[in-house]
């Protein structure tokens, strides 16, 4: 696997404990992106133990993060908090923070949010 897919997978998982909880449906979403970046055993294994802790905005590898990752990874972060079909207060609260957190524009992170909120609405059943 790629060091900004690792970098990314371990990101979703601080986007996964943003409520303080590791849910059911936020695991099942984080071993679909283990399968899509192609792990290998160990390191889905690695992820998986990697997530078994609560995690926050300070675990995330930043420095492993180019400018295009960063972006890809709060699209893939908003999914997330929607992968039960519902966003959460803290979680809406989660994404701010990170957007701030990976250095976008206060704009640009806003257009990021709201277009992969929309996406994520719509295709709800797919989540």
């Amino acid at each position: 696997m790629k060091t900004q897919d690792l970098a990314i997978l371990k990101s979703l998982v601080s986007v996964a404990w943003a409520d303080g909880e590791y849910h059911d449906s936020e695991r099942e979403m984080v071993e679909a992106l283990i399968s899509a970046f192609e792990a290998n055993e160990t390191e889905a294994q690695f992820i998986r133990e990697y997530a078994s802790e609560q995690k926050t905005l300070d675990d995330i590898p930043l420095d492993d993060l180019s400018e295009a990752d960063r972006r890809l990874l709060l699209q893939h972060a908003v999914y997330l908090t929607f992968v039960d079909k519902e966003q959460h207060e803290a979680e809406k609260k989660f994404l701010e923070a990170l957007s701030t957190h990976l250095g976008l524009a206060e704009d640009e992170a806003r257009q990021i949010r709201e277009a992969a909120e929309q996406r994520a609405q719509a295709h709800m059943t797919m989540l």
